[in-house]
């Protein structure tokens, strides 16, 4: 079944029958080498030992991001339930959370029995941050909130000497990447982050948290012994079936699409992204499921045919949005219409964070298509 990617990926390719190189990386590079039948749920045993034994006289075990979303709160309940493991909760609260999400993490924290523990991160380095991003004009508007969250994770296990990160990142509802074209950079790039911030912040970001792609990569992972494992590519994970089970066992409520636990990145993804720039990131996502056989290809057309959210509620966030950053809703218009750049008009790496992606493509440890 072909996906609904288009030509508003500028580098996409289409072969002969009409498929493109996203259906054919799902077809030929992840189905092949994805196991949710006896042999995922032997890995899936193997890594529960590994980490139990690991953990052992340590207080956790592992440490999970929650965000209140279906992947970090299924792979939480995962953890927990069906691996027998001890982790520790950690939630990043940038400012933008919605009510929905913070009752998700209370509902799984207390039916859990599991700790939490919630990073706040500073609101004035924040806004200045995003409003530095909104004025560069690129479209990649949720690396800041990405940064805050995965370096906060990254620096706090490393504090406390946790070695194993359990992550909800999965094929079922994420094989289709967005195009970096669409605001999907490949990582948190220090070199860009401090370009833009130099030219249109107003503030000293002294307290903000920011590990590069590469420290993580290679300097947590490769060289301090961190592991990220990924349970939700080990065992069946069909997207409706899990947002029952959460629903059933914990009163999770599921959200009206993916990433609609952050208000922002819901305004960003639904309003910002579409009208400023021409690109659906609803496109990847549907596409996900069609390939992985959660969604028909007319239904993900129907779909994208139409805004997630009406008319009169978009204009509500966009007030709402301008009113957090401090800005009024006129300067916020004006930035809206301002001309349209990419990270290539800012210092960046973006060549060895590349040639990085690569490299765990030829070792088979990158199965997703990246671009």
């Amino acid at each position: 079944m072909h996906c609904i990617m288009d030509t508003s990926d500028p580098n996409i390719i289409f072969d002969q029958h009409g498929r493109c190189d996203y259906c054919n990386n799902f077809e030929f590079t992840i189905k092949p080498n994805w196991h949710t039948d006896h042999e995922g749920e032997v890995a899936l045993n193997f890594w529960a030992e590994k980490i139990r034994k690991e953990g052992q006289g340590k207080d956790f075990d592992c440490i999970i991001g929650l965000s209140g979303g279906l992947d970090s709160s299924y792979v939480a309940y995962i953890a927990k339930e069906k691996m027998g493991l001890r982790p520790l909760l950690f939630h990043v609260d940038a400012g933008w959370n919605t009510d929905q999400a913070v009752g998700n993490i209370e509902k799984l924290v207390d039916g859990l029995g599991l700790d939490l523990y919630t990073e706040v991160i500073n609101w004035e380095d924040m806004k200045d941050l995003q409003v530095a991003f909104l004025q560069s004009q690129i479209p990649d508007q949720d690396l800041p909130q990405d940064a805050s969250f995965f370096s906060s994770l990254y620096k706090f296990a490393r504090k406390h000497n946790i070695k194993t990160i359990i992550t909800g990142s999965n094929f079922s509802t994420e094989c289709c990447r967005e195009p970096e074209e669409w605001g999907g950079y490949l990582g948190i790039d220090k070199w860009l982050f401090k370009d833009i911030h130099a030219r249109f912040g107003k503030r000293p970001l002294e307290t903000f948290p920011l590990v590069d792609i590469l420290v993580s990569k290679v300097f947590y992972q490769r060289i301090i012994g961190m592991k990220v494992v990924m349970p939700l590519n080990m065992l069946p994970f069909i997207k409706k079936d899990a947002e029952d089970e959460l629903e059933r066992r914990f009163g999770w409520q599921r959200f009206q699409h993916k990433h609609h636990e952050s208000r922002f990145t819901r305004f960003y993804e639904d309003y910002w992204l579409p009208r400023k720039f021409g690109f659906h990131k609803r496109r990847a996502h549907f596409s996900s499921l069609i390939m992985t056989g959660q969604m028909t290809r007319d239904a993900a057309l129907a779909r994208i045919a139409r805004p997630e959210m009406d008319e009169h509620f978009l204009q509500q966030e966009f007030e709402y949005v301008a009113n957090k950053l401090d800005l009024a809703v006129d300067e916020l218009e004006e930035i809206f219409e301002g001309e349209n750049r990419t990270y290539r008009d800012y210092r960046n790496k973006r060549w060895l964070i590349g040639l990085g992606a690569n490299v765990l493509r030829w070792m088979g440890l990158e199965k997703r298509f990246f671009r």
